[in-house]
């Protein structure tokens, strides 16, 4: 296929010379993929690491998720537990499977995911960028806890090669919306993206008493349903300006890595996007499951 059948084909018309560059290098170093149908791009409230082997409606849903998206080619997750001063991707071929926390059982510690990693994809996300280094190649991370213990709902086989995306800590929300945009051409070739967070997160605030309840502060509610509101009217600029709306989002994200994967998520969404939300509750008062399905 040459260059002008490969528009052709994706149904585009006119593109700006940093989107064209992209789509021509995605032309060649994704043709391992094959033919596959446009992804579409995920944000998962992944909550407690317990998640990962209750049986619960959050995790029944995921599954639920996954039967409907045709089996990826690769998944590219953006993790809120994996902050780098620079943005890093997993480059070795096996990514070891990381437990990030403490204080629970050692039937969690006891679970690995030893999905694939995929190195020529990490190497592909590097040179899809157009700023000189946006992206290091990574070989010692794995998959976090924001990682595997969604994705192992998804795909309990562990399967199909997953590589992560770190957040840059440095770096304003837009950053992370304009690289995201960027990368969304992936989706044209089978790659499953998943941003991992949480859209309200505030551990300080957390009642206790609530933990087995779906129970929601009045501003994280408030938070929570501006934010949907936001994204169903594709106004991106406010979801990305989230520092800017007052003492709600200032309580409800009071550290941005667990709503950044949102970001990510949204920047490699086009306004053709259906939206699904699911898994939409508060828990303990202070955090929600809220995610969202997006094309």
């Amino acid at each position: 296929m040459n260059r002008k059948e490969f528009v052709t084909a994706l149904g585009l018309t006119s593109l700006s010379i940093p989107v064209m560059s992209n789509l021509y290098k995605l032309e060649y170093i994704t043709n391992s993929f094959g033919a596959s149908k446009r992804m579409p791009v995920l944000f998962l409230g992944h909550g407690s690491p317990m998640n990962a082997i209750e049986e619960n409606e959050f995790v029944k849903e995921f599954r639920a998720q996954s039967k409907k998206i045709e089996r990826p080619n690769a998944i590219v997750v953006v993790s809120a537990h994996w902050e780098t001063k620079g943005t890093m991707v997993t480059a070795m071929e096996f990514l070891r499977t990381i437990h990030d926390f403490g204080g629970f059982p050692d039937e969690l510690f006891a679970v690995k995911y030893p999905a694939p990693g995929n190195p020529t994809l990490a190497k592909e996300l590097v040179e899809l960028t157009q700023a000189k280094n946006a992206i290091g190649l990574d070989y010692d991370w794995g998959l976090d806890h924001g990682a595997w213990t969604v994705v192992k709902h998804l795909y309990p086989d562990a399967d199909i090669p997953v590589i992560q995306l770190s957040l840059d800590y440095t770096k304003p929300p837009s950053y992370h919306y304009e690289l995201a945009n960027q990368l969304k051409v992936l989706r044209e070739r089978g790659v499953l993206i998943i941003g991992s967070g949480n859209v309200v997160h505030n551990l300080g605030r957390i009642s206790w008493n609530k933990m087995d309840e779906y129970y929601g502060y009045d501003w994280a509610l408030e938070v929570n349903d501006k934010v949907q509101q936001w994204i169903l009217d594709r106004n991106h600029k406010q979801l990305v300006d989230f520092r800017n709306h007052g003492r709600a989002f200032e309580l409800a994200i009071p550290t941005p890595e667990h709503y950044l994967p949102l970001i990510y998520a949204l920047g490699m969404s086009d306004k053709n996007d259906s939206i699904e939300f699911f898994n939409d509750k508060p828990i303990a008062g202070s955090l929600t499951m809220t995610s969202v399905k997006l094309g």
